[in-house]
């Protein structure tokens, strides 16, 4: 990351700190796991398979607004030991 686009400006330190902690909901993260399991077995239905492929790009957008947050602390911690 290296653009201002990238800095969540809007967002204060408590709230990019819990944002940067961020994980998948228990549920959510409890399906992943049985989803992962089936389609380690070559089991997998497409609805499940579907279904997979959904919760794997919520992780994506996670992992990114996640970056972006530990991106934007780091910056804003920089910028104030100048």
């Amino acid at each position: 990351m290296s653009s201002e686009n990238d800095l969540l400006t809007s967002l204060d330190v408590d709230e990019l700190e819990a944002l940067a902690d961020v994980k998948l909901g228990p549920s959510s993260q409890a399906r992943l796991d049985e989803l992962l399991a089936v389609n380690t077995q070559g089991q997998i239905s497409g609805d499940e398979s579907k279904e997979l492929d959904q919760l794997l790009a919520k992780i994506d957008q996670l992992t990114i607004l996640k970056t972006r947050a530990r991106y934007t602390l780091k910056q804003q911690a920089e910028a104030t030991q100048k």
